[in-house]
């Protein structure tokens, strides 16, 4: 019998990365998770522990984040990283 190596799954973003040169674009949390490089678990602390850009709700079960905060805070950990 001939085995394959599964692939793992990957969810297909619905939203091209270049929409973070858009401020006021709302980014879906997918792809803030692509961005920022972090978990979404690990974006939902950040975000309790007010250390990431809180999220715009946009219904009950719709939460976004603004470009502008997100592209600010990514820009803000590379000043950080580049200064230690």
């Amino acid at each position: 019998m001939q085995t394959t190596e599964k692939e793992p799954y990957r969810r297909e973003l619905k939203q091209p990365l270049n929409i973070i040169e858009i401020p006021d674009a709302l980014l879906q949390k997918q792809t803030v998770v692509v961005l920022a490089g972090l978990s979404s678990a690990s974006i939902d602390r950040k975000v309790k522990a007010g250390k990431f850009p809180q999220p715009v709700k946009d219904g009950p079960r719709c939460t976004r984040w603004r470009a502008g905060d997100v592209s600010n805070w990514l820009r803000s950990q590379a000043q950080t990283r580049v200064a230690a």
